[in-house]
């Protein structure tokens, strides 16, 4: 035999073992643990083992899915459901890669429809029995679920919560790393905001979320006071024991706010709260109307999202 036929045969013989050897290590990831898990967590009461990130998620409310976006997981969103406001500029394009399931919530039935192994809420209402999306009606489907914590908690939610929530949902999906660098971001902008506000004398702030025989505004329980408070305000409803509940026109009066914070969603627009507000003559000697000084904040910015902490910055300029 020649030489360089008894090398061809060689060369071929050898082959099959070469392709062995090179699909050996990615026939192995599939089963491989991925860094980080099993992962388990405890959730507005409901723990949760995560053997491997969720692949097909369905967010519901707009401070989720903002959430997963900033996070770069949009390839790992199944469908989303539920927008306040539009999404932030920098996430319109993740955003128009994602399948909207329902202007608001959508059904139980198009909710499975959509194949999901996770579902993320921003609310309680997004986890409402009565609508057959309770969280025990998704884990019986084998669908595990997350609550954002604002809709849970039990004392004042403040920017560590953010983090928290953040660095959770990170981890659930195996990109704590990405998490972790978002939270050193939005401490530092924080802490650049604080340092020119130490100075600075609280202004009293009311918030006007809607509401024509009663003021629905923002407690001390929710995100929006610890914002408030960052941005160089005093919420004059702190005591309020809520994240959101309803005021008293006189409790308004008496609390005499300097600056009104409008909170822009919805089918009401600003100026029209803003006309309902300076045309109501039961507030014509609160300080704020008399010198019509007003903030705006969309409502996606004063829930626990990664909105908040650029909110202290926004608010901080118009106080």
């Amino acid at each position: 035999m020649s030489r360089p036929l008894r090398a061809l045969i060689a060369a071929a013989l050898l082959a099959p073992l070469a392709a062995c050897t090179s699909s050996a290590e990615p026939d192995a990831a599939p089963g491989a643990k991925a860094a980080g898990f099993p992962y388990t967590v405890t959730n507005c009461g409901v723990k949760t083992t995560y053997d491997a990130p969720p692949k097909r998620a369905v967010t519901m409310n707009q401070h989720t899915t903002e959430v997963m976006l900033e996070l770069g997981l949009a390839d790992r969103m199944a469908g989303t459901a539920f927008l306040d406001d539009k999404v932030l500029p920098s996430y319109a394009k993740a955003y128009a890669s994602v399948p909207v399931l329902a202007k608001e919530y959508p059904s139980y039935e198009k909710l499975l429809a959509a194949n999901p192994d996770f579902v993320y809420g921003g609310y309680p209402s997004a986890f409402l029995a009565g609508d057959g999306r309770s969280r025990a009606a998704l884990a019986k489907s084998g669908i595990k679920s997350r609550l954002d914590v604002e809709g849970c908690a039990k004392r004042p939610v403040t920017m560590k919560d953010v983090f928290r929530e953040v660095r959770e949902v990170g981890s659930t999906f195996g990109v704590r790393a990405r998490a972790d660098r978002w939270v050193s971001g939005a401490e530092r902008e924080l802490a650049d905001t604080a340092e020119k506000l130490k100075d600075g004398k609280p202004l009293p702030v009311f918030v006007y979320d809607s509401g024509d025989k009663t003021a629905f505004t923002a407690g001390g329980r929710g995100i929006g006071n610890d914002i408030i408070e960052r941005a160089g305000g005093r919420n004059v409803f702190a005591g309020l024991d809520k994240s959101f509940g309803d005021a008293s026109w006189e409790s308004v009066v008496d609390s005499s706010p300097e600056v009104i914070l409008i909170l822009d969603y919805g089918g009401t627009t600003v100026t029209q709260k803003k006309r309902r507000l300076l045309e109501d003559p039961v507030l014509a000697d609160v300080p704020a109307i008399k010198n019509k000084r007003f903030a705006v904040l969309p409502l996606s910015d004063v829930v626990t999202g990664v909105r908040a902490p650029g909110a202290v910055k926004k608010l901080a300029e118009q106080l």
